[in-house]
Parts: C-alpha cells; sequence; structure tokens
C-alpha cells in the first residue's frame, strides 16, 4: 500500500486519503472507510491513478457525489475514486456545452438559465453531478439526461477512451450501456441546449424547485429516489397506499413526505436502510404481485 501510495504522490494524480470515512462523501451520510480514497485533478491524473490501481490490482469504485450510494458501515476494500473538484470544467458553445464529470447538477442548471440556455431546468433540483446523471440517465418532471446529450467521453476498463454519441450509451430509463455492456466511466459530456427567456427558464426552475421542497424530504439525509417506478404506477404510491410512510428501523425511517424515500434520521445504519428495502420490497411483492427495482446503486 505505501509504494502505490508513493507512486500516486509522484505522478501528481490529485488529493490521496488513507482510510477516509465514506459517509462524509455520501447524501445519505452513512458509509464506513475506504483504504485509499482518491481525489483526481483532472482527466489525465485520473486516468493514471486507474493505471496505477491496476497495476497494484487494487479494486476500484468511483463516485460522485454519493447522492444515490448507499455504503456498508464497513466501508469499501481497496480504492474509491471521486470526481469533483478538478473534473468539473465547463466551456459553453453557442448553445452546447462539454461539461466535467464531477460538475453539480443544480449548480451547472442555475448557471446556463443566468446564461439564457435551456434543458437543464429538471436538474435543479438532483443533488448529483453530471457523471452520475449520464451513467443512469438521471431525469425528473418529464425529462432526462437522454433528452440533451449529445455525447460522452467514457473510459473503459480497459484504460481506452472514447466518445459515444448518445445512440451508442442505449438509455432507457435510468439505465446507460455503461451498466452491463460497456462498462466505464464518464469523463465529460457534450450536452445540447437551447436559448430561451432567462426569466422563463429561472421560473420553472423555481417552480421545480418549490415542488421538491414540499414533497421531498431534501433537508435530512437521505439518497434519493429508493426504488425504479414499475410504470405506470410510482414505487412512492404504492408505499403510501401501503401505510408505510413514517415506518422506522433503527435509525432509518421511510419518509413522510414521499414513500420512495429513505432518511437517516438518528445515525443510521447501513444494515437499517437494507432492512427498510428489503420490508417495502416484501409488501409490495405481496400485495401487488409488483417486484421493485432499487434505483440507489447498493454497494
Amino acid at each position: 500500500m505505501e509504494t502505490l501510495i508513493n507512486e500516486l504522490n509522484d505522478k501528481k494524480v490529485g488529493k490521496v486519503l488513507v482510510d477516509e470515512p465514506l459517509k462524509k462523501y455520501t447524501t445519505i451520510k452513512i458509509g464506513g472507510p475506504a483504504d485509499l480514497l482518491i481525489k483526481p485533478s483532472s482527466i489525465d491524473g485520473l486516468i493514471e491513478a486507474i493505471k496505477l490501481l491496476k497495476k497494484h490490482q487494487m479494486p476500484i469504485r468511483i463516485i460522485g457525489r454519493g447522492s444515490n450510494l448507499l455504503i456498508p458501515d464497513e466501508g469499501i476494500r481497496g480504492a474509491v475514486i471521486q470526481l469533483g473538484k478538478g473534473m468539473d470544467h465547463i466551456e459553453i458553445n453557442n448553445d452546447q456545452i462539454k461539461v466535467g464529470a464531477g460538475y453539480p447538477l443544480v449548480r451547472l442548471a442555475a448557471i446556463m438559465g443566468r446564461e439564457g440556455l435551456s434543458g437543464l431546468e429538471f436538474y435543479g433540483g438532483i443533488p448529483g453531478s453530471i457523471g452520475g446523471a449520464v451513467y443512469m440517465n438521471a431525469g425528473a418532471h418529464g425529462s432526462d439526461t437522454s433528452k440533451i446529450l449529445v455525447k460522452a467521453h467514457i473510459l473503459f476498463e480497459d484504460g481506452t477512451t472514447a466518445w459515444l454519441t448518445n445512440e451508442e450509451m442505449k438509455f432507457s430509463y435510468r439505465h446507460s450501456i455503461l451498466h452491463g455492456e460497456k462498462k466505464g466511466y464518464v469523463l465529460e459530456a457534450i450536452l445540447q441546449l437551447d436559448k430561451k427567456d432567462k426569466k422563463e427558464i429561472l421560473a420553472e426552475m423555481k417552480k421545480h424547485k418549490e415542488y421538491r421542497r414540499v414533497t421531498q424530504p431534501w433537508d435530512a439525509p437521505c439518497c434519493g429516489s429508493v426504488f425504479k417506478n414499475p410504470l405506470p404506477r410510482h414505487s412512492g404510491q404504492l408505499v403510501e397506499e401501503l401505510g408505510l410512510k413514517g415506518h422506522a428501523i433503527g435509525g432509518a425511517k421511510i419518509s413522510e413526505l414521499h414513500g420512495n424515500f429513505i432518511v437517516n434520521e438518528n445515525d443510521a445504519s447501513y444494515d437499517d436502510v437494507i432492512a427498510l428495502i428489503n420490508l417495502v420490497k416484501t409488501e409490495v411483492k405481496k400485495n401487488y404481485n409488483i417486484d421493485l427495482v432499487t434505483e440507489v446503486e447498493i454497494v
């Protein structure tokens, strides 16, 4: 481990931390330490870090803002790479933007709104980053990432990089080709926006933000929507119909505002959250014969 850390530092890949608690990097505030946490200072730093980690046969997991992630209390063995500062560059070219994987969605939507560029309004209340949004085709309010993505710059597991077009990303509901067929990490994305009146854009973002404020528990530690919606039904609706809103196990509780959110109310453990997830799955299967699929990424 010491040799690897020295090599990472020699190559100036970015910040390297040892036994760093991951609950500091997840929105639900759950997660034990990573053996190594690396914060790359650039795309080149990320690529170099991955090369060195593979050379030392160190398991790798890449995270963004930790908004859709549940990590065990014992942490993650191996290296966790967090894409944030250093991977948050942006270039505006008329009505297209090129943006780094670490750029926060809320900030991006706000800045583009002030520039009079429309298309990102639905990102206004999603506490993730571009990399995760492309990876899982994040969406809200009737739109999603597939509607605006031109192409994505991908680092594949074999160390090669390529730009994949929207069509090549094979987007579907909360899914992209990166989930299985072509495993890889998002480095950058080019998005197509539309020029529009700033006041209209900002008014729509304000409306979305207010809707989320009154219907979702974003002021409490949570991991966003727990389950994918089994359309045409919605997971939150099913949970509400079963009377499970407000149900708690240990320090975790199903939100009283929205049935598809689990909040860390009182120093919840990973097992508390998993127990609630399993309870909901069991009850929905028993009462509706629907197999719920988790949207949150469970490590």
